[in-house]
């Protein structure tokens, strides 16, 4: 789709990396630079403790790198700096993620690239925007930005998404960001500099959770995977083979339904549960009350009956479970690095016909 393009990443960890997987999956040339002076990406070293120690490559690393090609350089050294002006001159896309200042002084920046190829593309992400000094890492933009707050139980405090969300969101946004830049340069035949931060691609993504403060000055509790607005949703039961469910009734006549099919008719008839609104006041009761049927079930057949009656529901599954689905197979792509055989998930997973 985007075989002529050529992409030069300047950027590690996921966020940026992302990007390039994100047009390398397109078909585009991605040329991936990485410092010399800490032997390339960072997290090349981010290994689980069942890892290779002597390998060069993680399986982190392995999640946003895909079909690209690699250099390994040393840009504080002009011959280096070089290189890459070189590339610019051909090249369509850059993406970047320095601290602020680095890539002034390492003349990667926006300002002299531009001089090189008057119609380059230069994306860049930052963690608190363009003029802050701050380090970002992913869990401090999520505790910085209510989702912490908001993540995990009363019993467990605030906890933090088990993936790196922000950098997934802003990598998401810096993709849309690239390619409106790429539609306007067909029309104006001229570059033009894109720039998504952390804290704001975190924040846009704070949704209803945002409103229900904006409209309502509501500071949402821990409560779990429960929804403040809705109910029951959210909550997890146990079924007879001791696995797990978790509902997502987001209607009356699915609550109804749901109690038909179970044939839960003392629930049906009381009158704390008519409407959703009652539901929420009094959801822990009607948790309580709803456990005893789900025992009734093992968990396939369970689900095979919610979902043949349209009740939204889903098996909460490990990722053993998650990748035995040939849906989730088909989104894996394998690829030999440093003579490592690695796996990720894409991450252009739209279909266009």
């Amino acid at each position: 789709m985007l075989k002529d393009l050529v992409v030069i990443e300047l950027a590690g960890v996921l966020a940026g990396p992302d990007v390039g997987m994100f047009f390398s999956e397109l078909g585009a040339k991605v040329i991936k630079v990485e410092n010399k002076q800490t032997s390339g990406d960072v997290t090349r070293t981010w290994k689980l403790p069942t890892e290779n120690k002597t390998s060069s490559v993680s399986a982190y690393f392995s999640s946003v790198n895909w079909n690209k090609k690699y250099l390994q350089l040393n840009l504080k050294q002009e011959v280096e700096q070089k290189k890459i002006h070189e590339l610019v001159k051909k090249a369509d896309v850059v993406i970047a993620n320095f601290k602020k200042g680095d890539d002034i002084k390492l003349q990667m920046d926006y300002k002299t690239l531009k001089k090189i190829n008057p119609k380059l593309i230069y994306g860049a992400i930052t963690g608190f925007g363009s003029n802050s000094e701050r380090v970002a890492f992913d869990v401090v933009l999520q505790a910085e930005t209510g989702f912490m707050s908001m993540n995990g139980t009363k019993k467990s405090g605030a906890l933090k998404m088990p993936v790196a969300l922000i950098d997934v969101l802003a990598a998401h946004q810096l993709k849309q960001g690239l390619l409106l830049a790429l539609l306007k340069r067909e029309k104006q035949q001229k570059g033009s500099f894109v720039e998504v931060s952390l804290y704001d691609a975190a924040i846009s993504a704070l949704k209803n959770q945002a409103s229900n403060w904006l409209m309502n000055n509501y500071i949402p509790e821990t409560i779990g995977s429960l929804h403040p607005n809705i109910a029951p949703y959210g909550e997890v039961f146990t079924t007879k083979d001791n696995k797990q469910v978790v509902l997502a009734i987001g209607s009356d006549n699915q609550f109804i339904k749901l109690l038909d099919l179970i044939d839960a008719t003392k629930i049906k008839s009381s009158k704390k549960y008519q409407t959703n609104p009652l539901r929420v006041n009094n959801r822990k009761s009607l948790t309580k009350e709803l456990i005893p049927f789900f025992k009734q079930y093992n968990r396939k057949p369970l689900m095979d009956l919610l979902i043949k009656n349209n009740i939204p529901a889903g098996a909460i599954k490990n990722l053993k479970e998650v990748f035995e689905d040939t849906t989730a197979q088909n989104l894996i792509n394998e690829e030999t690095i440093d003579g490592v055989k690695t796996k990720r998930v894409k991450t252009a997973i739209f279909k266009i016909s």
